[in-house]
């Protein structure tokens, strides 16, 4: 059987059996094996010149193993089980892929582990083995594609997600082996490189030195090539693209004709210098208008402040033309002054300050700027020291003209963010201490789980309340909700002062989502699931993991109240957090169909 695990040739001494270094020792560099007899030279002379060894039949890339087979079947398999949103046919059919080659390296793994503590060369299997082999995926393979068809239809039904597509789950199990082939050829390719510098470098240095600055080599080049030349080379790519898209203009959208708006008459932020997302932003939401109708009474008209990657050289000097734009505009008079930290792209949810301006009845003021020009899964890997120093430049700023008032004439100081958004927003805090004594009031949506303070809170919870939803200092200053139009636990506590609220969903990956995963179980799994995680869910190394990471870029796919989608949520929230003044059960509920309608 051919081996997939690279180590010294092996030939035998003799006797017939490999000495203890796998080959004949030479004797002082005579090239006699322990004990032989040296042949008289008239013997040698009369058997004549010996033939040259036949070469050996080269391997093809694609070969299997028995074992590797054996694992990749075994993790193909728990592929299947159900993760935390609906799968298409094409997601598991990559996460099938993936999975099998890691259980096939496994497998290959395990069985070198165990020949090289029996002592023993590979065997080729028989006919036999293969045959049980072929029965058993075939049955397995089957009973876990038709389980896990079963497990995607409850996930399905518990989102209200209608949405099947028969023909690509019909061709996942193409996909599967499509991606399990590239995988492998590029292990195998690896390999090879590994053995090719092995040859070369035992020219000058031992063996044992050439097979190990080898694998150091191979493995340098191929870190720098993923890291440096793929991944530096799609970031490029994709920094080009979505820079480009930055200089236009949503159709739809206008430049605001009042002086209340950057980009306006008046504002010392340019309309062409906004990007994309920050143009959006300012073209669109409520007008006094529209939150009159839903008041019933004269409302005031929003004012948005937005400042561009092009406003400004960097963070600071766009946090202070922000600030100067929102003193210009009036937004230090107003009732409630918002600080908004985007996601990667600039973007900011609608139905975030939607919802704070309407429950606000207008008299609000929301700032907010932009520091990447791509969206938040890439701005994660390269840009979290962009997403840091925004988050505290642009509070630093709006907070420092903000305490100039005099206390009696200062607007409410709320702050907010979603996803990545929330991770800039923390960094301008150092705990819960401190966002109580410098705000009034904070929301954060979909929290992603390396946040700082997140994690802090979330670990330190208090005994008793499960991950999914945390009790942290019994809820004196935050607090955690799956559904904000509930109670928000602990039940009966006091929540006076500043109210700072996490909203997340138990199906949200970008929640869930951690390198952690691959070795480590979460409380969040092993305790009871959410409400809207299948109850089926259950932790496997390396498996989980890929489900999750298989997740992230589907998050928004799902329906509100769902994965990272969230809507109407913020009306709540925000109701929790600023605790309007007479406002029912009736508003909230007509509210809320106003942000649903938005799109």
């Amino acid at each position: 059987m051919a081996r997939d695990m690279p180590g010294p040739p092996v030939s035998s001494s003799p006797d017939g059996r490999p000495d203890a270094e796998g080959k004949g020792a030479d004797l002082a560099g005579t090239g006699r094996p322990p004990g032989a007899v040296e042949a008289p030279p008239s013997a040698v002379a009369a058997a004549g010149p010996q033939p040259a060894p036949k070469p050996g039949k080269p391997r093809k890339l694609l070969y299997v193993t028995l074992p590797g087979c054996w694992g990749a079947l075994i993790a193909g398999c728990l592929s299947f089980t159900p993760s935390l949103l609906p799968r298409g046919g094409i997601v598991q059919g990559l996460i099938w892929g993936i999975t099998a080659a890691i259980g096939y390296g496994l497998g290959v793994l395990a069985a070198w582990i165990w020949r090289a503590f029996a002592d023993r060369n590979p065997r080729r299997p028989g006919r036999r083995s293969w045959l049980v082999l072929f029965i058993t995926a075939a049955v397995l393979v089957a009973v876990s594609f038709g389980l896990g068809q079963y497990w995607q239809y409850e996930i399905r039904k518990l989102m209200g997600v209608t949405e099947y597509n028969a023909a690509l789950v019909v061709a996942s199990p193409l996909v599967a082996a499509l991606i399990f082939c590239l995988l492998l050829l590029i292990g195998r390719s690896l390999r090879g490189l590994y053995r090719w510098a092995a040859t070369l470098l035992s020219r000058w240095i031992g063996r044992h030195a050439a097979h190990a600055v080898g694998w150091v080599v191979v493995a340098g080049l191929a870190y720098l090539v993923v890291s440096g030349l793929l991944l530096q080379g799609f970031i490029n790519v994709m920094n080009s693209a979505y820079s480009v898209r930055d200089t236009k203009t949503a159709e739809g959208i206008h430049q605001p004709t009042t002086s209340l708006r950057s980009g306006g008459p008046g504002s010392l932020i340019p309309w062409d210098t906004l990007g994309w997302q920050g143009r959006n932003f300012i073209g669109k939401g409520p007008s006094a208008s529209d939150i009159g109708k839903f008041t019933g009474q004269p409302a005031r008209e929003p004012i948005r402040i937005y400042s561009g990657l092009a406003s400004a050289d960097d963070a600071d000097a766009r946090a202070a033309l922000a600030v100067r734009d929102l003193e210009r505009a009036g937004g230090f008079d107003r009732k409630d002054l918002l600080v908004v930290t985007t996601t990667g792209s600039g973007w900011v949810d609608p139905a975030l300050v939607d919802s704070f301006e309407y429950l606000s009845d207008g008299d609000s003021a929301t700032v907010a700027l932009q520091y990447s020009y791509l969206p938040s899964w890439i701005s994660y890997l390269v840009d979290q020291s962009k997403a840091r120093e925004a988050g505290r430049a642009l509070f630093d700023a709006v907070y420092g003209a903000w305490s100039q008032l005099p206390q009696g004439h200062r607007p409410r100081l709320y702050v907010a963010g979603e996803s990545l958004g929330s991770f800039g927003g923390e960094t301008a805090f150092s705990g819960e201490n401190s966002m109580a004594n410098l705000t009034s009031g904070v929301l954060f949506a979909g929290p992603p789980n390396f946040n700082t303070l997140f994690r802090e809170f979330s670990d330190h919870r208090d005994a008793g309340s499960p991950e999914v939803q945390p009790v942290y200092q019994d809820g004196r200053i935050v607090r955690f909700a799956s559904d904000p139009s509930t109670a928000v636990p602990p039940p009966g506590r006091a929540w006076d002062g500043t109210r700072v609220l996490y909203m997340m969903h138990p199906s949200d990956p970008i929640v869930w989502w951690s390198p952690h995963l691959i070795f480590s179980e979460p409380d969040w799994i092993s305790e009871p699931p959410g409400k809207d995680v299948l109850k089926g869910m259950f932790w496997m190394p390396f498996v989980t993991f890929w489900q999750v990471t298989a997740d992230l870029p589907f998050a928004t796919g799902v329906p509100g109240g769902h994965g990272h989608t969230y809507k109407t949520e913020y009306v709540d929230g925000w109701n929790a957090v600023m605790r309007p003044a007479g406002t029912t059960a009736q508003d909230l509920g007509d509210l809320k169909k106003i942000i649903a309608a938005e799109g």
